[in-house]
């Protein structure tokens, strides 16, 4: 009888137990080996695994790992005296930890754009100033449509030192007023890209797994001088900003990544809810978009982009003791408490 967690594939993560350094581990159902067991049984059979110290390292040479993680886990099925460990007994980190380079693609659901159009109100835009509501929400979509045809992605960098793991602590910081949530879905990437063609896109996925991208609202434009635009060194950049995590599922095991549905609890409460459909931009088109700017390496994280229902949506932010639950369909789930960056001080 075939074992229920192989048809289920596996995912890749960051573990470590109390006092250990942390090591890179699959999983399957609720138990997790660590990788650098799996890299004896191969190296005994001849399999070629490498990179095995850390997720990191094995996304280096991902498709020939891949294919041999994929023929050693039949072996460890048949191994006696192999150390499968419960996750709940580990502490679980960001399945990819400093990676070279972290994209976000900004503005990219439908929804949430036309809304945001449409709270502008009339004149926000030329050629709007005596439109009704409903108008105004038909020329917003009209404009999203379009964008979508012949538009590009908004894309912009994180630097690695944002990532926290998907259950550890945001700290707020004290020069911020306004932090938000921006929960997203993220590819990782396989191979080094550059100049990818749309329809190649996915040859270059290694996997997925769940991003927030905190934003302190208040700090998004520059002060001075204005014309400046967008800083986002201090609204996107605070330490613990992007908790990452928990897996890294492969993408031979997502099905249809345009079709999961993203959620985000605030202390209990529903505030995002939507599909990955809504994007406006697909992830194949980002790819391309990216990799015509910039190399891309592997290891490299592009957070897609986030649905409707961020804190500027309600005027309501983080604050000292709120607590996020987030999920993406098939990749898991985080738990990530607020604290204020002075709390216990």
């Amino acid at each position: 009888m075939t074992d229920p967690r192989i048809q289920a594939g596996f995912k890749l993560g960051t573990f470590s137990a109390a006092g250990s350094r942390p090591f890179a581990g699959l999983v399957r159902g609720e138990q997790v080996i660590a990788l650098h067991t799996l890299q004896r049984l191969a190296d005994g059979e001849g399999l070629a695994l490498s990179g095995t110290e850390s997720v990191f390292a094995l996304l280096q040479n991902w498709e020939s790992n891949f294919a041999a993680l994929s023929h050693v886990l039949a072996l460890a099925d048949q191994a006696d005296a192999l150390h499968w460990a419960p996750v709940s007994s580990l502490q679980v980190h960001a399945p990819v930890d400093l990676p070279r380079q972290i994209f976000c693609t900004g503005a990219n659901y439908f929804k949430h754009v036309v809304d945001i159009l449409v709270s502008m109100g009339p004149g926000a835009h030329p050629g709007t100033e005596h439109m009704t509501p409903a108008q105004l929400r038909t020329h917003a979509e009209d404009m999203m449509r379009e964008r979508a045809r012949n538009g590009s992605p908004y894309v912009f960098s994180k630097i690695p030192s944002t990532i926290t793991g998907p259950y550890d602590p945001v700290v707020l910081p004290t020069l911020a007023a306004q932090p938000d949530w921006e929960l997203e879905l993220a590819v990782v990437i396989g191979k080094a890209a550059r100049h990818v063609r749309r329809e190649d896109a996915a040859k270059y996925i290694a996997g997925y797994t769940i991003a927030n991208d905190i934003t302190s609202r208040d700090l998004i434009w520059c002060k001075e001088p204005k014309a400046m635009g967008t800083d986002w060194i201090s609204s996107k950049n605070s330490p613990t900003f992007l908790p990452l995590g928990p897996y890294l599922v492969p993408a031979a095991f997502v099905e249809d990544p345009a079709q999961l549905q993203i959620v985000l609890k605030l202390n209990g409460e529903v505030m995002q809810n939507e599909s990955t459909s809504d994007m406006i931009f697909d992830i194949a088109r980002q790819i391309e978009y990216i990799s015509s700017r910039v190399q891309l390496w592997p290891g490299d994280v592009i957070c897609t982009g986030s649905p409707a229902g961020n804190g500027i949506h309600f005027g309501r932010y983080l604050r000292d003791g709120d607590v996020m639950e987030a999920s993406i369909t098939g990749l898991g789930e985080q738990r990530n408490p607020c604290v204020a960056e002075n709390h216990g001080r």
